[in-house]
């Protein structure tokens, strides 16, 4: 199966009651039909409401697969729409959580590269609570299965849309895979090290946890 975008989904902030410290929220997403344009900070018409955690060339686009979504779908007992988890990239054909972080992928005119990984929160549960889904102990949840998607940094702005080809450009020499990453940033510290491995620059989170993690290996 040829990899491919399966919907290019956006929105913007958004006052809700349940959306964390900020009560705004940008995780209502709508599909969007047509070419969409992508720039340094992400794709037009799609904005973030807490910058201090979120958003930035390190978490530019974030991209979901819908086979994780199916998988999701069984799981909750009812189907998710593309992007119902908040991801810009609905994509089919090619696991994105086990690309290696650097890896770069040409959609549409745009060129991407795998740069970091989405972190579950309160407000992704509460998204999902007021949805009508089955939220308890979602973030464990989330957490447990360690296939939370990528960000993807933007290394040439351009165009892309729905039904796009994805293309895997460039994989870089290490193993560290999006899975990887994130499960060294959450449940297996021990795995942190292995980040020393990947060229790509780190986003600023993954290198300030790594670098605590080995400065208290030293002490």
């Amino acid at each position: 199966m040829t990899a491919s975008v399966v919907s290019v989904n956006v929105g913007l902030p958004v006052d809700e009651a349940w959306a964390g410290r900020l009560r705004r929220t940008a995780i209502r997403k709508h599909p969007v039909s047509g070419p969409v344009q992508v720039r340094e900070l992400g794709l037009d018409g799609d904005e973030v409401a807490d910058k201090r955690d979120h958003g930035g060339p390190y978490q530019a686009v974030y991209a979901f697969a819908r086979e994780d979504l199916d998988e999701w779908a069984r799981e909750v007992g009812r189907p998710v729409a593309d992007g119902m988890f908040g991801e810009n990239l609905t994509t089919r054909g090619i696991d994105v959580n086990e690309a290696l972080v650097g890896e770069q992928w040409a959609i549409g005119t745009a060129v991407f590269a795998v740069s970091h990984v989405r972190i579950p929160c309160s407000v992704f549960q509460n998204w999902l609570d007021v949805r009508g889904y089955d939220a308890r102990h979602w973030v464990k949840r989330f957490t447990r299965r360690a296939r939370p998607g990528p960000y993807l940094r933007v290394v040439r702005p351009g165009t892309v849309r729905a039904g796009d080809e994805i293309a895997v450009v460039h994989r870089p020499r290490h193993d560290v895979t999006v899975s990887t990453l994130f499960r060294a940033l959450t449940t297996e510290r021990a795995l942190l090290p292995r980040l020393l491995d990947v060229e790509e620059p780190l986003a600023p989170y993954a290198r300030d946890v790594l670098s605590t993690y080995l400065a208290a290996a030293r002490t």
